[in-house]
């Protein structure tokens, strides 16, 4: 297993360089640039963009900033933002971290959802409740996740508005936008976390509304085939119970597909969660991102690239070395 890994660690190289040139190369095929744009103010003078371009390497051949931004990033320096002025580092740590809150609670629901969905579909196959449950799969495959989320935002404020002469909604609906309440900062531990823990349920179950949906209709056609092989009829035969037969016999090799998937789930965390950030007001990457690309903010862009191409690289490892736990024929030897 070890020299598995260690060869594994060293193939990365090549792809982590391969991927980055790419990423550069693309950055620098865009149109214009930052100091472009800046060059048409009219009280910008002439020498003020010559200087900043010096001073960011930007009249340099474009071979020579790739070498020194690489050379930057084995230092763990990603550079500095054209419009901050500051290290990329610190512009990006926060919404990465944000955007992993949101993410981090999808997925969890996500696998905690799914995986009972499918296998009661596949147990009770064409039952009443399959039938919803397929039906529930189709619409969260159908719906885009940020239309998705103002239809449930749509639906919260009509439910206020029905029930605001009961009770206190606001202690009792869920928040629809932002990630904290007013005076969020006077809070005690507790209760920012149980603050932004409530903030987290509505977007984050928007998030993860395709993923379930997907995921249920997937393992719910593979149950389907492993119920029905010779090993499963086999193990029946010898008295064992349904729910032996179910979750240790069928469901263990009909989960290895989504358990070689893990190694998407890391970029994913710092991904986030796309439109839906901007739908909910969700301080996370996808805004952050945005923003960057308006102002050509090329290493703030470059940067979310190289962390999200680490964490693919290394959950693509980290699933392969899971599939030798759920799956006794695979070996790394």
């Amino acid at each position: 297993m070890l020299p598995f890994i260690i060869r594994r660690l060293f193939h990365l190289i090549p792809t982590f360089i391969g991927a980055t040139m790419l990423a550069f190369l693309i950055s620098q095929l865009v149109p214009g640039d930052f100091f472009a744009a800046k060059a048409l103010e009219p009280n910008v003078r002439p020498e003020t963009i010559e200087r900043l371009r010096a001073q960011y390497g930007l009249d340099q051949p474009m071979y020579v900033q790739y070498v020194r931004w690489m050379a930057n990033i084995v230092q763990g320096d990603l550079g500095l933002s054209f419009s901050s002025n500051q290290p990329v580092t610190n512009l990006i740590v926060r919404p990465i971290q944000n955007s992993m809150i949101l993410v981090l609670v999808s997925i969890v629901m996500l696998w905690a959802m799914a995986i009972p969905l499918g296998v009661y579909s596949a147990v009770r196959q064409y039952s009443m409740g399959d039938q919803l449950v397929s039906v529930f799969a189709y619409f969260g495959l159908a719906i885009p996740n940020f239309f998705f989320a103002q239809v449930f935002i749509l639906g919260i404020f009509l439910v206020r508005g029905f029930t605001r002469e009961v009770f206190d909604y606001n202690q009792v609906l869920l928040p629809v936008a932002g990630m904290t309440s007013n005076g969020f900062e006077n809070f005690s531990t507790w209760e920012q976390f149980k603050d932004i823990a409530w903030h987290t349920i509505m977007p984050a179950f928007v998030v993860a509304t395709a993923g379930i949906a997907g995921f249920t209709r997937v393992l719910r056609g593979q149950m389907i085939e492993y119920l029905g092989s010779d090993f499963i009829r086999t193990a029946r035969s010898k008295g064992l119970g349904q729910r032996t037969v179910t979750y240790k016999h069928a469901l263990r090799p009909a989960i290895i597909p989504f358990v070689a998937g893990i190694g998407g789930l890391l970029p994913s965390l710092i991904g986030g969660a796309g439109l839906v950030e901007i739908v909910v007001s969700w301080p996370g990457i996808t805004p952050r991102l945005l923003d960057a690309i308006t102002r050509q903010d090329i290493y703030v862009v470059l940067g979310f690239l190289v962390i999200s191409t680490l964490l693919l690289m290394i959950g693509n490892l980290i699933s392969d070395l899971l599939l030798a736990v759920v799956d006794p024929r695979i070996r790394y030897s």
